[in-house]
């Protein structure tokens, strides 16, 4: 057994994991788009669908389990966008940020906003605002790194 090994089994610690506190210097907000198209697509996917005719039993509970399964999707997906957000806003972005983005807590306090709205309503201007502020996001933090990264949504 090498010194290492030794060493590594003298001190062993459990296992966490987490995105981050780490801190990892890992960010991009590639994530908070994809979260957010889910949104907007489902909340189009909720608005689509047909609300069915008489009595059907069969016809009603495909109805209601494709619009619960839709508004779970939504939920969720909005909430992850708020995660992701979030762990821009506090861990990557700093103080001196400001300086080159006066308006960088407002944009990502409108954007959080957004997500709970998107949440609280099935509404596809509310989805499509939080598109924008997340692409808002995606040109500050790129530019911040002196990069130019397109902006590209995976629905057309």
């Amino acid at each position: 057994m090498s010194m290492r090994d030794r060493v590594q089994a003298m001190f062993t610690a459990p296992v966490a994991e987490a995105h981050c506190d780490g801190p990892c210097g890992v960010y991009d907000p590639a994530s908070a788009r994809v979260t957010a198209e889910a949104v907007l697509s489902m909340t189009k996917k909720m608005l689509d669908l047909h609300v069915p005719e008489g009595s059907d039993d069969a016809a009603w509970a495909g109805y209601l389990n494709s619009m619960s399964r839709f508004a779970a999707i939504k939920e969720e997906q909005a909430e992850s966008t708020k995660h992701e957000l979030l762990v821009l806003w506090t861990d990557y972005f700093k103080p001196d940020h400001l300086e080159a983005f006066p308006d960088l807590h407002e944009t990502f306090w409108n954007a959080t906003k957004l997500c709970s709205a998107t949440k609280q309503n099935v509404d596809v201007a509310a989805a499509e605002n939080l598109m924008a502020a997340v692409e808002k996001i995606h040109n500050m933090f790129w530019e911040s790194k002196n990069r130019d990264v397109a902006w590209v949504p995976a629905v057309g």
